[in-house]
């Protein structure tokens, strides 16, 4: 199983109303498998500020977390999803080349 099916495969504990998990290690320099994106829309995400709704994601992920290098999050209750509808693009590494 690929890094990105186990990442998506974990994130469904957390009843996603929607999750999409994209491998973006193409557009940095450290390998493959090592970079992804998340977007998780879930109602367990009601009342959490953003910090709160990253560290659910991440104790949801537990020792997943040691195995890649970065992961950029994206969270919505169901009711910001249907405002916003998408979320944004990550931008070009910057750095290790």
């Amino acid at each position: 199983m690929t890094m990105q099916a186990r990442i998506q495969s974990a994130l469904t504990l957390l009843q996603p109303q929607h999750l999409s998990v994209l491998d973006e290690s193409h557009m940095h320099s450290r390998g493959q498998q090592t970079h992804y994106k998340a977007v998780v829309v879930s109602e367990r995400f009601a009342g959490l500020n953003s910090v709160k709704r990253h560290q659910l994601v991440y104790g949801t992920l537990g020792e997943l977390m040691g195995e890649f290098h970065a992961l950029a999050l994206h969270t919505y209750t169901p009711e910001e999803w249907a405002a916003i509808g998408a979320a944004p693009a990550s931008p070009v590494c910057a750095g290790g080349h």
